[in-house]
């Protein structure tokens, strides 16, 4: 998705159609949705944050995580 507004509003119309996610993830340069079709097809919706975002080690190399998306402050994009 081309930002973090526009990746709340594919997962607001997801779960409005009573899709279940099969789980979210924070990687650090990145945030991700992932989901299955009715074929059992793995799917991914993600975002890519800024280079400027993208959290750093101590010798500057990129450094990746895998923490939990929270699905309430991502959905809290569209309050405003």
């Amino acid at each position: 998705m081309p930002d973090r507004r526009e990746l709340a509003r594919a997962v607001k119309r997801i779960l409005d159609h009573g899709v279940s996610l099969d789980g979210m993830s924070d990687h650090g340069v990145s945030e991700a949705i992932y989901l299955h079709d009715p074929d059992a097809n793995g799917i991914e919706i993600y975002r890519d944050r800024g280079r400027s975002e993208w959290p750093t080690e101590s010798d500057g190399s990129v450094k990746m995580t895998l923490e939990p998306l929270d699905l309430s402050d991502l959905l809290s994009e569209l309050v405003s």
